[in-house]
């Protein structure tokens, strides 16, 4: 997976908003100014930070060697993960869209119903 698609998939969720963060140099996207994904390159390689619970956090963390904390955002609950490494694609979007969730449920509820309209 690169990148680009990942960006093609995050930017297909609704409300989901792109923004640059220049001095990360990562793609943020947001659902509301709310951030469910930040794209971005580590050590040269294609990445993607999303939000987890904890407990997923460190599971995926211990199983995976392509999988570690993110370096700017809190490490509990954001981790990093390479697309080009060994997780599955279908892990990968799986992990994306329960971080979308994840920022759904910190929106007021007028806005999630005005996102699922």
């Amino acid at each position: 997976m690169t990148n680009s698609e990942l960006l093609d998939y995050c930017m297909k969720k609704t409300g989901a908003e792109q923004s640059v963060h220049s001095d990360w140099k990562a793609t943020q996207i947001k659902l509301m100014d709310v951030l469910f994904a930040m794209v971005h390159d580590v050590n040269g390689r294609p990445a993607v930070s999303l939000k987890t619970s904890p407990e997923l956090a460190e599971l995926l963390r211990q199983k995976h060697e392509d999988v570690f904390p993110s370096a700017h955002l809190n490490k509990a609950h954001w981790s990093t993960l390479y697309l080009d490494g060994s997780l599955p694609t279908s892990q990968i979007y799986y992990l994306i869209d329960a971080s979308y969730q994840q920022a759904m449920t910190l929106l007021p509820e007028q806005a999630r119903q005005q996102l699922s309209l």
